[in-house]
């Protein structure tokens, strides 16, 4: 046999750790949730152990409450922080298929518009919303529906916004590391690339400040009409203005600290 006849033998796949691919263009932000991804992911041999448990018990006519609550919570805060992971990795599915021919400047382009323009606003509003689920869920001593389930359910209610949060981390540094793919990096193009994100984050803090303001001034005043207030009504105006003057202030720092450069 000739070596022209030689058929070519395909290499085997690899399999590789996510988090060691672009491992360079990592920030602290990449890092940390990444090692959080690593420790997180030791829960899924361990939900696996605990529905083979089931499995077999319940075959023998036992069956543990506690055990299917600890299969949803295992899987809860696994599944939410591989989100995050996913984000510092780039390892989530994508349905785009022109994306890959795509040039490095385009690839930056659209992960800066879906990052901060898309996916941080959400990422903000369901930190938010799982804070104030969480923090209900506290007050009621929320617990299992089974009389021997896992009874402090609300741990795992407040691990939802803390993984959330741990998602924005990944999030903004993702889209610290596709701005700098076009341009020098600054605070106000940064703020620029992500603005809904922190207009919406600027209305938040200006609404719980007005918030608290109308609960302290007016303690008599039921907290169940206190968003009624038109106080409420300034919260995101407010919050865009704040946002529009750090933009220019860190403008005009930048161009101020370019210019003295350029004269000395």
């Amino acid at each position: 046999m000739t070596d022209n006849s030689v058929t070519s033998v395909k290499s085997p796949t690899t399999i590789t750790d996510p988090g060691e691919s672009n491992r360079a263009e990592h920030l602290w932000g990449d890092r940390l949730v990444i090692r959080t991804g690593r420790i997180i992911a030791w829960l899924f041999p361990l939900l696996m152990v605990a529905i083979v448990i089931q499995v077999i018990i319940r075959k023998f006519g036992f069956n543990q409450a506690w055990l299917d609550d600890a299969q949803w919570w295992m899987y809860g805060i696994a599944m939410l922080t591989a989100f995050g992971y996913s984000i510092s990795t780039e390892s989530h599915v994508r349905v785009d298929i022109f994306h890959q021919n795509y040039s490095a400047a385009k690839k930056a382009r659209i992960e800066l518009f879906a990052l901060g323009w898309l996916l941080l606003p959400f990422l903000i509003l369901m930190t938010d919303i799982m804070t104030h689920y969480a923090i209900s869920s506290w007050t009621a001593g929320e617990g299992s529906d089974s009389p021997n389930g896992l009874h402090m359910l609300y741990l795992l209610k407040m691990a939802l916004p803390v993984l959330f949060m741990l998602a924005i981390l990944a999030a903004m540094s993702a889209l610290y590391r596709h701005l700098i793919k076009l341009t020098p990096p600054a605070v106000w193009k940064y703020i620029l690339a992500g603005l809904p994100a922190f207009i919406f984050l600027a209305e938040r803090v200006v609404n719980y400040v007005i918030w608290w303001h109308i609960r302290i001034s007016q303690p008599d005043l039921s907290v169940f009409s206190i968003n009624d207030e038109p106080l409420f009504d300034w919260a995101l105006p407010l919050g865009t203005a704040i946002v529009m003057a750090v933009i220019l202030a860190a403008f005009l720092a930048a161009r101020r600290s370019t210019t003295g450069s350029l004269n000395s």
